[in-house]
């Protein structure tokens, strides 16, 4: 659903725009509402309404009784907002989620199949550059047979 790289600026009033790549790919699924939280290594997660739901379901199966498995469903969902982008497909990220992932103003878009990442511009390039050397290591452990 979602793929490609793309960087962008948050405008004056700290609002994301959403690639109209991924506006057309929303607008396929009839995805209105997405859901952001708090992502992993420092980035967000933007989820369509039914992607949030079965990732909803799966960690609510999760038992908590479990210390790591309360933890991480705290922080995931408690970062949690529904939004829906405006006409021109901008949506507003909450002060305290730009500040999870060190966002001030460019950001990264990255699409990543079933959700979208926002990462800052600066936290992409060390995180893709620190990455990039090892990708066809993973791959091989990855995809062996």
């Amino acid at each position: 659903m979602f793929y490609g790289e793309f960087a962008h600026t948050l405008d004056r009033k700290g609002r994301l725009i959403i690639p109209s790549k991924f506006r057309e790919a929303l607008k396929e699924a009839y995805a209105e509402k997405l859901y952001v939280t708090r992502g992993l290594d420092k980035c967000l997660f933007i989820f369509t309404e039914e992607e949030w739901k079965a990732q909803e379901s799966k960690f609510r199966s999760m038992s908590f009784v479990k210390s790591d498995h309360r933890k991480f469903n705290r922080l995931f969902f408690s970062g949690a907002q529904d939004v829906i982008p405006d006409k021109q497909g901008r949506v507003l990220l909450p002060s305290f989620l730009k500040e999870y992932a060190s966002i001030k103003k460019d950001v990264v878009l990255i699409g990543i199949s079933d959700r979208i990442e926002v990462w800052s511009k600066e936290l992409w390039r060390e995180y893709y550059s620190s990455s990039k050397e090892s990708f066809e290591q993973i791959a091989e452990n990855l995809l062996e047979e």
